[in-house]
This record gives C-alpha cells, structure tokens and sequence, in this order.
C-alpha cells in the first residue's frame, strides 16, 4: 500500500464521496460500485455486540438529552464484501426513532443509515481529520465525527467513523 501522501488525489475523491450524501452507508455503497470493491457493493454491518461505551456528557449535550434519556450505542465494521471500509462507534437516542428501528439496530446487520434513512435525517460533521483520530485502530486514513439531525433539529445520533485503506485500494487489485 502506498503512502497516505501517494494516495491523496484518491483519498481527495472518497471525501467528495463521503460528504455527498447524509449517510456514510449509502456513501460508502457508491464508493464501493466506483472502485469496484465488490459486486454487488452491498454495505452490511458486522457488529460486535459485547461492545459498550457509555456517552460522554459530551455526546449527550450534542443530541440535546440530559443524563437520564437513554443511550443506546453499537459498535460495527462496515463492510463491502469482505473488505471493512470502516470501524464506527454510535450513540442514539432510541426514543427518537421510528418503531422497531431500535429493535432491528439491536439484531441485525443492517447499518444505521439504512435503517433510519426514512427518518429524512442530515448529517452535521462535527469534525474531520485525514488520518487516525486517537479513538480510531490503526490503518485509519480517515476519521470523522458527526451528529445525525431530525428536520426538527433534534439530534438521533452521534457517530465516531474510522476509514480503513482498504477504501484506497486500486480497483481489483491491492
């Protein structure tokens, strides 16, 4: 793999791609197609269900809960075929999905986005660092944090998204 430098115009793209659509699922679907990742570039979450960080006061006060509003968080790899395009921790606010979203989050693959895209949420990037972010594994590229808003305003999510290399990967090759 080349250096982070050498793959710079590629890494370039992946953030249009990334910052084109609200959810980094359905992103990350159409950057899986374009580089030929995996036919089909079907995203689907592989979580790891004895995972659990509490939220920090932080996180509460970007979704607008305070310290008794239940948070639910869930700690997945986001994956294109057999390649993990990233490492994503998320907090959310249960009570404010639609039902059984929480119960389809709890004991499913599907990734979030897609499971509350019918929500008609936007994505508030609260930060993003090309490279590792200290909460991120190594071979991150690319860290991002973001806030998912109902039209109301009100905060469903906050999400912590490490990008791996394998999203710059030449196409068909490595």
């Amino acid at each position: 793999m080349a250096s982070l430098a050498a793959c710079a115009p590629t890494l370039s793209r992946f953030e249009s791609t990334l910052a084109a659509d609200d959810s980094a699922t359905a992103a990350l679907g159409t950057w899986c197609a374009a580089r030929g990742i995996a036919a089909p570039p079907t995203i689907h979450a592989l979580a790891d269900r004895s995972s659990y960080e509490a939220p920090s006061p932080a996180t509460r006060a970007a979704l607008g809960i305070g310290p008794e509003e239940p948070v639910a968080f869930r700690h997945v790899q986001l994956l294109c075929g057999t390649a993990v395009l990233s490492d994503a921790r998320n907090w959310y606010v249960p009570a404010r999905l639609a039902p059984g979203m929480h119960a389809t989050l709890l004991m499913t693959g599907i990734p979030f986005g897609m499971v509350v895209r019918p929500l008609g949420f936007h994505r508030v990037r609260l930060e993003s660092r090309r490279g590792r972010s200290p909460e991120c594994p190594a071979g991150t590229v690319l860290s991002h944090k973001a806030v998912l808003r109902l039209a109301d305003g009100r905060g469903i999510s906050i999400v912590a998204e490490c990008y791996t290399k394998a999203n710059l990967q030449r196409p068909g090759g490595h």
